[in-house]
């Protein structure tokens, strides 16, 4: 049997697209229902439906809440007269000018925020810039250092040429020495 439903949800619930959360869950369960913000900061739902989708209902929009960033408080829900609601879920806007105004100061404080947070900037900046300056310098130097490198390298490689040319001379050098010293203990 469906029954209607006043609910309210309490928390951090406004100014995160939890409204969207409600609708996406009244439609996933094939709800009626509208969800508004309502002035106190809470979020006000009117749902009607079977009591078990109902409780699936809650656990949708506790979960996909708490995970778009509400921190829920408490939901309470209370039983009222049926009441011909939208057959698809929907979301209000309600936003009056006393909530815009309220989301615009909202907005100017984390702006001015952001200002004092950002003052320290101009000195990291110097210091920045001079950190690169020092990296470039150091990377110039890196570079020169493995050109010098590339370079005892390759005279190692030549070197290992010659001697290997050089040691193959002298082992035919003394393959002849050991020739001369056999016929010198022959006589």
């Amino acid at each position: 049997m469906q029954k209607c439903y006043n609910i309210t949800v309490t928390g951090k619930v406004q100014d995160i697209g939890f409204r969207s959360v409600v609708e996406y869950a009244g439609r996933l369960l094939e709800l009626n229902g509208l969800v508004f913000n309502a002035k106190n900061g809470s979020v006000r739902i009117l749902c009607c439906g079977e009591d078990d989708i109902i409780g699936d209902f809650f656990h949708e929009i506790r979960t996909r809440g708490e995970q778009r960033g509400a921190v829920i408080r408490d939901i309470k829900k209370q039983e009222m007269p049926f009441i011909d609601l939208p057959e698809m879920f929907s979301r209000l806007f309600t936003d009056d000018d006393i909530d815009i105004g309220r989301k615009l100061d909202k907005g100017n404080d984390l702006l001015t925020d952001i200002k004092a947070d950002t003052a320290v900037l101009s000195s990291f900046v110097i210091e920045q810039r001079e950190h690169n300056k020092e990296q470039r310098e150091h990377n110039k130097k890196q570079r020169e250092h493995n050109k010098r490198l590339d370079d005892h390298n390759q005279w190692m490689k030549e070197h290992l040429v010659k001697m290997d040319d050089h040691n193959q001379w002298m082992k035919e050098h003394n393959q002849r020495l050991e020739k001369i010293l056999e016929k010198l203990a022959e006589k």
